[in-house]
């Protein structure tokens, strides 16, 4: 029967075309307007790391003293000062854990024909690849050894890659950053992110590296942030090594917490540590504060998806609103033309419920086709986006979700639109329009 309906409703279509095609219009362009703002809040919001949101942590630290309310929101700087970075890393606990810092080269290598170009780069600790699920393709992290000795090592992308060896195994060739020269040690594939999660401050839209290095290098090759360096009090820096010593918040740090029991653990760990440092005279505050934030907690704390994403996806559906209402109207006179033909078909036997699914059909018809010409029309707009502003680059897509939302979006609007048309066609008396014919 329902097949028997999908045919009626294709040839009630077909014969009406004008009004047809003004539905069908004013649904696939609001369904495109809708799914692409949809499309980019899905993407923002989505959770960049499924299987370890919740046990990944971002560590704060209130290291500035009373008084200081001009950070943020909360107070609270966004990163850690170098020796704290140090002082967490080498503490005798059993968690993984990682320093970071957003840092960029010259990368060239010994072939006359490869000009060398800018490629950003992430200095952290070798647990990075393991916290946060990055998968080797050859080769493997540099060892803690390598940490320990500073030995000059690095990973690469796929990608880069590709680039520098045409994607053959390039572990134990060398490569030059500036002036440092580093041996390849793995290459992982590319960082399967849209959002840097794990660097917010440096922008939650931009690619991720595509040269990992030791943190330990910082020190004696003075590598130098690209990424945000902030003070909060006056201090004599007049070089490199006495950043290292200063007060100055550039570093981030994240520690794997697998439990809430671990969580705990570790915040009692940081309040010992900085009580230990206030006695050396650092953290003079009356109470000491840090912050443990997972990633979803984090995407939230720096507002990855601000009020205007929210605005924008309200007002998308407003407009799809106003589609609603014109094709409430379209219908009513459709359907109310209509009227005679069913009445007849009232008197030969046909049940005001089998009318009224028909009509239903109908209108889930339209909104299948207005669906997907929706999505072209979305995807044009997401088009327009990615080339219009390069932080929308990678968001800007419709992932299958999204793909599949859409038709099922516009038949509901449809299907809610056309409720109350086909309900009065239903109620149609036969005997009325039997006289008249």
């Amino acid at each position: 029967m329902f097949f028997h309906y999908v045919d009626l409703s294709w040839r009630s279509l077909k014969r009406t075309p004008m009004v047809s095609l003004l539905m069908v219009i004013a649904i696939a362009v609001g369904i495109g307007i809708t799914m692409t703002s949809l499309s980019v809040y899905h993407m923002m919001s989505a959770d960049p790391i499924p299987s370890k949101s919740t046990q990944l942590h971002h560590v704060q630290l209130q290291t500035m003293d009373d008084g200081r309310d001009w950070w943020s929101d909360d107070n609270m700087p966004y990163q850690v000062t170098y020796p704290d970075a140090i002082n967490l890393l080498n503490a005798d606990l059993p968690y993984r854990r990682t320093a970071m810092i957003a840092a960029g080269f010259a990368v060239h290598v010994d072939d006359s024909d490869m000009k060398p170009f800018l490629e950003r780069a992430r200095v952290a600790n070798a647990d990075l690849f393991s916290m946060f699920n990055l998968e080797f393709i050859y080769g493997s992290a540099w060892t803690r050894n390598d940490e320990d000795s500073q030995a000059s090592v690095v990973v690469i992308s796929q990608s880069l890659n590709d680039t520098l060896f045409q994607g053959e195994n390039s572990v134990g060739k060398t490569i030059n950053l500036d002036g440092m020269t580093v041996r390849i040690v793995g290459v992982i594939k590319d960082w399967p992110t849209y959002v840097k999660y794990y660097d917010l401050n440096n922008g939650a839209f931009r690619d991720p590296e595509h040269i990992f290095l030791p943190f330990s290098l910082i020190a004696p090759n003075e590598i130098i942030t690209w990424g945000n360096s902030n003070g909060w009090k006056a201090e004599n820096v007049r070089g490199f090594q006495d950043k290292l010593k200063s007060e100055q918040f550039w570093v981030q740090f994240w520690v794997d917490l697998p439990t809430d029991e671990d969580e705990l653990a570790y915040g009692q760990f940081l309040m010992s540590y900085m009580a230990e440092q206030q006695k050396l005279g650092r953290f003079a505050r009356k109470e000491l504060d840090f912050a443990l934030r997972d990633v979803k907690q984090m995407m939230v704390y720096r507002e990855v998806v601000n009020e205007d994403n929210k605005i924008l996806v309200m007002l998308s559906f407003m407009f799809l609103a106003v589609c609603l209402a014109n094709i409430l109207g379209l219908l009513l006179a459709k359907f109310l033309r209509r009227a005679p033909e069913v009445g007849v078909r009232r008197a030969l036997g046909a049940s005001k419920t089998q009318v009224f699914i028909q009509h239903l059909v109908e209108v889930g018809l339209l909104g299948v086709i207005g669906g997907i010409l929706g999505i072209f029309i979305a995807q044009a707009g997401l088009w327009g986006m990615r080339k219009s502003n390069d932080a929308y680059t990678v968001i800007a897509d419709m992932d299958l979700t999204m793909l599949l939302s859409a038709p099922a979006i516009a038949v509901s609007v449809c299907i809610l639109a056309g409720l109350y048309p086909a309900w009065l066609v239903c109620r149609t008396t036969p005997a009325t329009y039997l006289k008249s014919q």
